[in-house]
């Protein structure tokens, strides 16, 4: 035995040396590039450590948890930040507010709800995999244009854990099925948070912003919102949907061997933390009255749940997956960067001018492009604030309404490539069942695919609406 292990771990140890020397050497060639004009010497380093993180964490070469780790002391160690500015972004308000989710996501299993839920929905839709995807898809997707695409995520990811744990099918084998559903679940969620107002904080920012630069003259009401852009969200539904089908069917075609017996009366546990769930949903959508953070309310809920004695908080911290909440914090703290350094803005100035003078299709589909590329590295709300006041003075300099361009800002950062991107991605990420791969296999094609289909969508649907003339 131990004659086959050795070579096994050789090819390991070699596979992370080959890996590594790429990522370094790489970001160590974007280093030794002179340093661009309109680039801070700052944005220039920031660009080669992020380099060398995006690749270690695609090839996993070394565990992500320990890449996102070195991302935040990179940043320190090439003077790009102070420690107070690389760490702080890891506890900001939206890392912390993931951090909560997950942990709803972990009450949810373990006093019960999950397993109700996922009987109700496959007593509705099913155990066929087509048919109950494209209802999964559909219903993530209309339920994240209300509610946040996190709490939709954490929501149907922890209640399909169980199902597949019966089945036999454990994270870490390779299995399609449940890589098909744990991709489509935060995906189609993502897809649907630029629906209405409340799906996320980036669609009330590009409002804003567009507010400030038509000077008020251009305002944009709820329900005029609802009309512009959620038929698109019903579009992208379906078109996650299509996308995930036909590039990573499984070959089941029903859910079998599943034990999903009927739940029977609720606990006292189950109630209580359900009342305490619907008590936190309703701040949330009084968040404007309240003028409380999303993080206020969860971390109430979480007081709710344990208080009575319905989970214990130890429980919660044994069982959540520390590792992924530690790689969106890098994440946030690397877009963070992007925006202090001058780094984004310098990159959305290289790229951007050369749309001058295209077709109104090409226009919005680099726009649109760029929006997503950005929303794959920071918060989609960052990303809107970064690229709106380089986008819209050029859209009104190519004749074009900036209207448009501030409405499409929202949909497109919707769509991501890296698992980074958004907490939906990492919630599914961390329960183990794919790897970084596995999602930019499917993530970079369904985002190219869904930016077409908005892009149509949007040519044909406003003007017909006489948003855009």
């Amino acid at each position: 035995m131990a004659d086959i292990e050795f070579p096994k771990n050789d090819v390991t140890i070699t596979s992370i040396i080959i890996k590594s020397t790429i990522a370094l050497v790489l970001g160590l060639l974007v280093f030794m590039l002179p340093t661009p004009d309109n680039l801070t010497p700052e944005g220039h380093r920031l660009l080669a450590l992020l380099t060398t993180v995006v690749i270690l964490w695609v090839t996993e070469a070394v565990p992500i948890g320990v890449t996102a780790l070195l991302a935040g002391a990179g940043l320190i160690l090439f003077n790009i930040q102070s420690p107070q500015g690389a760490w702080a972004p890891f506890a900001s308000p939206a890392v912390m507010f993931v951090l909560m989710i997950i942990m709803f996501g972990v009450v949810l299993n373990e006093v019960g709800l999950a397993n109700r839920l996922m009987y109700y929905l496959i007593k509705f839709a099913g155990t066929r995999i087509k048919r109950l995807s494209l209802i999964l898809a559909v219903g993530c997707t209309i339920s994240s244009s209300i509610f946040h695409d996190a709490t939709i995520t954490v929501i149907m990811v922890f209640a399909f854990v169980p199902v597949f744990m019966s089945m036999g099918l454990k994270p870490g084998m390779g299995h399609r099925l449940p890589m098909f559903f744990f991709m489509l679940i935060p995906l189609a969620s993502s897809a649907g948070g630029f629906g209405t107002l409340l799906g996320g904080g980036r669609n009330p920012l590009a409002i804003e912003i567009l507010q400030k630069f038509s000077q008020g003259s251009v305002s944009i009401g709820f329900m005029e919102y609802i009309l512009i852009q959620f038929p698109i969200c019903i579009i992208t539904a379906v078109a996650t949907w299509a996308v995930l089908w036909m590039l990573f069917r499984p070959k089941e075609k029903e859910l079998v061997g599943i034990e999903l017996a009927d739940p029977g009366p609720m606990t006292g546990a189950e109630k209580g933390v359900l009342i305490v769930f619907v008590i936190t949903f309703i701040l949330w959508f009084m968040g404007d009255l309240t003028g409380w953070h999303y993080s206020v309310p969860a971390a109430m809920a979480l007081l709710g749940f344990c208080a009575p004695g319905w989970i214990s908080f130890r429980t919660i911290c044994d069982k959540f997956p520390w590792e992924s909440w530690i790689v969106f914090g890098a994440g946030v703290s690397l877009g963070v960067s992007m925006l202090s350094s001058g780094a984004g803005r310098f990159l959305a100035e290289a790229f951007l001018p050369i749309l001058d003078g295209r077709s109104t299709f090409v226009v919005y589909y680099g726009f649109g492009f760029f929006g997503s590329f950005l929303s794959s590295l920071m918060s989609n709300s960052a990303a809107v604030a970064l690229m709106l006041p380089i986008t819209l003075p050029m859209a009104e300099l190519m004749e074009m309404s900036p209207q448009s361009v501030a409405m499409m800002a929202p949909m497109t950062t919707s769509f991501i490539m890296l698992v980074i991107g958004c907490p939906p991605t990492i919630i599914a990420y961390s329960t183990g069942y794919f790897t970084q791969k596995d999602f930019i296999k499917v993530a970079v094609p369904w985002c190219l695919i869904l930016l077409l289909v908005c892009t149509l969508s949007m040519m044909f649907y406003w003007p017909l609406i006489g948003f855009v003339k």
